[in-house]
């Protein structure tokens, strides 16, 4: 959809502190991570490369082709993933206020994971659903039917779209994109405390 175009540019141009949930959802299935060797011992040692990293390509194959098979791995990686941002925005210096007023937390399944508490605002970036389609199958390699698997796993963005605070529209390109949150920053009356986009 282009929420790293949108933080990358939050972070660049308005130097804003990015905290992202897929760092901390990377780092939850490092090496020798107790995450890991749940998922190795559940779905077997083909899940693993012969480096032991998480072989994500199999892993998505099974979890996006069976939804309690999906939920449980959420259930698994989404309490770490909440742990680590509630850590993060608590810490010295980004709990100061005075030195950074806005945060950005950017986290894909912020409402499936029920972090919205975490936040005092809600972005979120929309395309239409035939581009978010060809973007994902070109981005991640996918066949039509993957790429359809694994945007139907989640809520539709109709629906994130209705309760957000901010819609930006990523239909077209880079400069309309950022004119937007240029334009969406802007409109804030105030500092506020945290924000995901």
């Amino acid at each position: 959809m282009g929420k790293t175009a949108v933080s990358d540019y939050l972070g660049s141009t308005h130097h804003l502190p990015v905290l992202d949930a897929d760092i901390y959802a990377r780092e939850a299935v490092a090496p020798s991570s107790p995450i890991l060797e749940a998922i190795a011992e559940r779905y077997g040692s083909g899940v693993l490369l012969p480096d032991g990293q998480l072989n994500r390509s199999r892993l998505g194959e099974i979890i996006f082709n069976s939804t309690p098979e999906r939920l449980w791995l959420e259930q698994c990686i989404h309490p770490y993933v909440r742990d680590r941002l509630a850590r993060t925005i608590t810490t010295p210096p980004l709990n100061d206020a005075r030195l950074h007023p806005t945060l950005v937390l950017v986290i894909p399944l912020l409402f499936e994971a029920r972090m919205t508490d975490l936040v005092s605002e809600t972005w979120v970036v929309m395309c239409s659903p035939e581009c978010q389609l060809q973007r994902l199958m070109q981005r991640e390699q996918l066949t039509e039917e993957q790429a359809l698997m694994r945007i139907n796993s989640q809520m539709a963005i109709a629906k994130k779209a209705a309760r957000a605070d901010v819609v930006i529209d990523n239909s077209t390109n880079l400069d309309n994109l950022f004119s937007q949150v240029d334009a969406a920053l802007a409109k804030q009356p105030k500092p506020i405390s945290s924000r995901r986009s």
